[in-house]
């Protein structure tokens, strides 16, 4: 539509040239062409189209299928007066640039509401009526018909796209809240079905050895004056039990450990082992001497890691992000930097950015350490957890 407004503007300002060369009004044409191109182009600086926002449940009960109104701010308002004043007067010059007109039908239809742009477009169709019938020499019936139905076909088109454009709307909210509804389904399926798992588990393994050892240490507490011998033998029994289900207890605490610290993997390798898709490239470094690290540190910044490279993922646009795992002796810190955009307020940016901070600084809170984030617009983020670990003996 850009194209063609300028395409048109062109052929008139050279056809009014060769028809009337060397005419006194031939400099204010000139003048005024330019600067209808200037307010044309200057159009998307003084405000963009808003898409208006869709209300999808309102749109089916009401069955609602008219254009969508969009909101302008008062610049472009003043913006589309300015366009249409100035070509009224190029008109009146030169009736030849009437055409121009038809590009114009389109920005009003964007610009105004539905009311008031049919109301402008219709007052357009007559001055183009009143400008070619001014051009021709004799009365023409297409030069009446022409343009009204010209003008009809550019409004007709644009509301159809008006409506289609917002059935798109529509449909695309509809899935992006089906797509959460469907996630947030499955997190609940499967948190039932992991407690489902424990409870029968627990039921099946310590439950049953507690119960056990219960009945036996009372059969030997009632035993114990008549018959130690058979007491005694309640207690080893009992004992063998409780060996049973500690290591029945190491078990489950051992499932429920990180998969990728599983098989007696390290921290590092585990870190070393992550990614955060395909667009992000993600480095990591070690530092200091290794040392052995309890299974709950180990868990709690692998768990950091991987939310950090979530939040870097989705939130920072950044290409690069490194991973730095450094051995100082008292403590352990793990330090990830990212080369994204970064934010101005660490409070407001941690506040919108879901459960995933809250839940890496529980974690470092249980283990007494700290969480510190430091961040500069344009300039990415550092996020550092610092756990203190016991003094070798």
């Amino acid at each position: 539509m850009h194209a063609a407004f300028f395409l048109l503007l062109g052929a008139s300002v050279a056809r009014f040239l060769l028809r009337h060369p060397g005419e006194p009004r031939t400099p204010w044409v000139i003048a005024l062409s330019i600067a209808l191109a200037l307010l044309y182009v200057l159009g998307p600086a003084v405000g963009a189209t808003q898409p208006p926002a869709t209300d999808t449940r309102a749109t089916r009960a009401t069955g609602a299928t008219g254009a969508a109104r969009a909101t302008h701010p008062p610049s472009r308002l003043l913006w589309l007066g300015l366009v249409v004043a100035t070509w009224v007067v190029l008109v009146v010059l030169a009736p030849s640039f009437a055409w121009c007109a038809v590009p114009l039908f389109f920005t009003a239809l964007r610009t105004l509401p539905p009311r008031a742009a049919i109301v402008l477009v219709a007052l357009l169709t007559v001055f183009v009526v009143i400008a070619q019938l001014r051009l021709a020499t004799a009365f023409d019936p297409n030069l009446l018909l022409a343009p009204p139905a010209v003008a009809a076909l550019a409004t007709a088109v644009f509301v159809h796209m008006e409506r289609q454009a917002q059935a798109q709307r529509a449909l695309i909210d509809d899935l992006i809240r089906t797509r959460r509804e469907l996630a947030a389904t499955e997190r609940r399926e499967g948190t039932l079905a992991e407690r489902q798992r424990l409870s029968m588990e627990i039921h099946d393994t310590l439950a049953q050895n507690l119960s056990s050892q219960q009945m036996l240490l009372q059969a030997a507490d009632r035993t114990w004056e008549t018959d130690q011998a058979t007491a005694r033998a309640h207690v080893r029994t009992a004992t063998g039990i409780a060996a049973r289900g500690l290591a029945e207890a190491r078990r489950l605490v051992h499932d429920l450990a990180p998969a990728e610290l599983a098989g007696g993997a390290g921290l590092a390798d585990a870190l070393r082992a992550l990614d955060a898709g395909p667009d992000i490239e993600v480095r990591f470094h070690l530092e200091g001497s290794p040392a052995p690290l309890p299974d709950r540190v180990q868990s709690a910044l692998l768990r950091i890691a991987q939310g950090a490279l979530a939040n870097i993922r989705e939130h920072s646009g950044a290409r690069t992000a490194a991973l730095t795992l450094s051995f100082l002796g008292d403590q352990v810190v793990l330090d990830i930097a990212d080369d994204g955009h970064g934010f101005a307020e660490p409070r407001a940016a941690t506040a919108q950015r879901g459960h995933g901070l809250p839940a890496m600084r529980a974690r470092v809170r249980q283990l007494g350490g700290t969480l510190t984030i430091e961040s500069t617009p344009g300039e990415g983020t550092v996020l550092s957890a610092a756990i203190p670990l016991e003094p070798a003996p």
